[in-house]
């Protein structure tokens, strides 16, 4: 028999004497901002610790609050005498489509513990916690993505890496020059036009959500997963957002064809003693039908310069393939790996 919530334990997990769990408000600038701390000092780093992501607080106010959101799925670890988040863990709502078949599932993201604390087994504590919130609200199933790899992904991608300011990233150790190439030389080499080669491109607004809705729908069911988007969560999740998210659409004769978008997601620079921020953007969604996928990237990349961003960040997912070589993206050494819990599928290709 399928369980239903009242199977489920009602009371939290007990936690270790001296700590206790919290639901964290992301929408008060207080509380959203200790989330940042906790994470700007104790979340993913490279192998090599050289470079940590710096989610802003208003990053992290944009994925945590989508409509529909559950404020109990939000929650952490404190303790001590000052109440000090020492552990956070989040959860959204999500619809995914499986090969055909649409599942309520929870995305779960953002899980960190304090560094002092890892002996604690915290993380084991809170992923029990948030599963049990999870299924409180009748949703059984949910998607993950993590940098290592443990039993079992259902997919692994691979991310590519396009310089916009390569003597920065060479000097910050991002990148190194290729061998017998002098600095000068290899600017040149991945110099991107000074003006965007596509008429009629320009900054998405409220009016493009159906039309931007209709593509990215249209485009998302030729794969066999994908999220199935509402039109209020393509509101939230890619109209411009300062220092968020730019999203851009390209309007012929007064109708959207193509839209293109990128996040912003800096690092934190560890080891360097001038620089102490990359400026990276990640490709989001973007979706072609009078323009092709290459064309739109490359302009994408020169909207991107044009922001003074450092690197250029995408997967090799979806249909990304047929530009990442041709724009001159470079293979990275850091892999994402994909993950239901308590869904199995064969492995899913993702491109």
């Amino acid at each position: 028999m399928a369980k239903v919530p009242s199977d489920v334990k009602q009371d939290p997990y007990n936690l270790p004497a001296g700590f206790y769990w919290a639901n964290i408000d992301i929408s008060k600038r207080e509380e959203v901002t200790e989330v940042y701390n906790l994470l700007t000092q104790n979340y993913v780093e490279d192998d090599d610790n050289m470079f940590r992501f710096d989610y802003s607080v208003e990053f992290l106010q944009w994925a945590l609050t989508p409509p529909g959101y559950n404020k109990d799925w939000l929650f952490g670890v404190r303790g001590g005498k000052n109440n000090k988040l020492f552990g956070f863990i989040s959860g959204i709502p999500i619809d995914t489509v499986v090969r055909g078949k649409k599942v309520k599932m929870a995305e779960i993201n953002f899980l960190c513990v304090h560094k002092n604390l890892r002996a604690k087994r915290l993380a084991t504590v809170l992923i029990k916690e948030v599963t049990r919130r999870v299924n409180l609200t009748d949703v059984w199933q949910a998607l993950y993505t993590a940098g290592i790899l443990i039993p079992l992904p259902f997919s692994r991608t691979t991310y590519w890496h396009r310089s916009l300011n390569p003597k920065k990233l060479v000097e910050v150790g991002f990148s190194s020059l290729p061998a017998n190439t002098p600095m000068a030389r290899y600017v040149k080499l991945l110099k991107l036009p000074n003006e965007l080669s596509i008429k009629g491109i320009r900054t998405m607004t409220k009016q493009d959500i159906p039309a931007v809705y209709t593509l990215l729908t249209n485009y998302l069911s030729r794969f066999d997963l994908h999220l199935h988007f509402t039109k209020e969560e393509v509101a939230h999740f890619i109209l411009p957002r300062d220092n968020v998210i730019d999203s851009f659409v390209v309007e012929t004769n007064g109708q959207v064809t193509d839209f293109i978008s990128f996040y912003n997601l800096p690092s934190t620079i560890l080891k360097h003693e001038t620089h102490k921020l990359l400026k990276v953007a990640y490709s989001y969604y973007n979706v072609g039908t009078t323009h092709s996928l290459e064309e739109l990237m490359r302009n994408a990349l020169i909207l991107a310069k044009q922001r003074d961003y450092d690197v250029f960040n995408a997967l090799d997912i979806m249909e990304n393939e047929q530009f990442l070589k041709e724009l001159k993206f470079g293979v990275g050494d850091g892999n994402l790996h994909y993950y239901f819990y308590n869904w199995r599928v064969p492995e899913l290709k993702t491109n």
